[in-house]
């Protein structure tokens, strides 16, 4: 998730995304239009009173929707600090907090797979939120404040008690769908206990989106859609890992004695012609042995027809190659051509040679594989650290 860098805080980077410039004036606004009804809910909730009148003055309500949107999203970076402190203690990386449209995003480089450990992480997020909301509502309640101050205060106080509260139920990749999976990795894989916690996570976000669909809510029906797909994608990148897991790129790629290559001298005619006749999308450049570049059909389709018996494939090839070797991770490989935008990488032996290529479609057809019928399907002998992921899907 992209945004501004606005500082960086214990060694974390601090971001906004554009969508956070857009729902920070929102909810001043939101806030400030209804002071009234939110100091009477305030009131009725603490049992202590709050005079409406002062807040809703001129300008009063929009400095005090101003003042209380600030510190709830302040409020909501404390929890994820809450969340990227822990995980550090424990020596994971931590890429940044980024606040956007849902609240923030803390951006580890790595989940943990210990339950203990991510039953913490996951559990110290609404532990900072009840710390302050408790903390606010102290103040509110035993020190004499203004009417304008004890609004903001008390206002808080109750949000950061309804954030840790809606935190942890049960919509993974949430914390209480985190919580939720922690628990169920106790005695599961966690590939198998990552399934259930996202099955669990639709279901509520199905729910939520419901709930904020009748309510004529969208930002409540766009939250249930983020939780959904989030809790989808979770659960396929962890499933694919656990699948995965030892198999390198040497198990799953194509060999250069299997490979079709093409000279950098070939017409760009000649090798569209080549492409509709053996079904390829892309090829390795290999000149008198040596491999030069990568030349895909969009590369050739950007040469005008008129043209492509002028034009060569080493005029219209790619020379930054992205390449692994063979012992690599199959599954870094794949994050790999995801990052760089491609759809094959080039394998490089340590001699500097081509040993083959690994496409998106080998990586998929090793996984489906895999699912179906075990790493013995691939030639892969070491079957045992194959880890129980539930069912043949993603």
């Amino acid at each position: 998730m992209r945004g501004i860098r606005v500082g960086r805080v214990a060694g974390i980077p601090i971001q906004l995304n554009w969508t956070f410039l857009l729902v920070l004036p929102l909810f001043a606004y939101l806030i400030g239009s209804q002071v009234g009804e939110f100091s009477g809910i305030v009131g009725q909730t603490f049992g202590v009173a709050i005079p409406a009148d002062a807040l809703t003055a001129g300008a009063v309500p929009w400095v005090l929707g101003t003042v209380a949107a600030v510190g709830l999203f302040v409020s909501v970076l404390l929890h994820e600090f809450g969340h990227s402190l822990t995980a550090m203690h424990y020596g994971y990386a931590i890429k940044g907090i980024t606040l956007w449209l849902f609240g923030g995003v803390a951006q580890f480089e790595e989940m943990p797979e210990d339950w203990k450990q991510e039953f913490t992480i996951a559990i110290m997020g609404p532990a900072v939120s009840v710390a302050l909301g408790l903390i606010a509502y102290v103040v509110f309640v035993a020190v004499p404040l203004p009417p304008t101050v004890a609004f903001v205060v008390g206002y808080l106080a109750l949000m950061n008690l309804v954030l840790a509260a809606f935190n942890l139920l049960p919509g993974f990749p949430m914390d209480g769908g985190r919580v939720l999976r922690a628990l169920l990795a106790r005695n599961r894989p966690h590939a198998r206990a990552t399934q259930i916690a996202a099955e669990v996570g639709k279901v509520f976000a199905f729910m939520l989106g419901l709930f904020g669909l009748f309510n004529g809510n969208w930002l409540t029906v766009g939250l249930a859609f983020f939780i959904y797909i989030a809790a989808s994608s979770e659960s396929q990148q962890t499933t694919m890992k656990a699948a995965f897991q030892g198999v390198t790129v040497d198990d799953v790629m194509t060999p250069r004695d299997r490979l079709s290559v093409v000279d950098p001298d070939a017409s760009v005619a000649q090798l569209m012609e080549r492409m509709f006749r053996e079904r390829h999308t892309g090829y390795p450049v290999v000149d008198r042995g040596s491999l030069v570049g990568m030349v895909t059909l969009e590369d050739a389709q950007n040469v005008r027809e008129v043209e492509r018996d002028a034009y060569t494939v080493g005029d219209v090839m790619e020379t930054d190659i992205a390449s692994v070797t063979p012992d690599a991770d199959a599954l870094d490989a794949l994050q790999m051509m995801q990052q760089r935008g491609v759809g094959r990488l080039a394998v490089i032996n340590q001699e500097g040679e081509l040993a083959g290529l690994v496409s998106r479609s080998d990586l998929m057809t090793a996984f489906n594989i895999i699912q179906q019928g075990g790493r013995d399907s691939l030639g892969i002998s070491d079957a045992s650290r194959l880890p129980d992921v539930g069912g043949r899907g993603i």
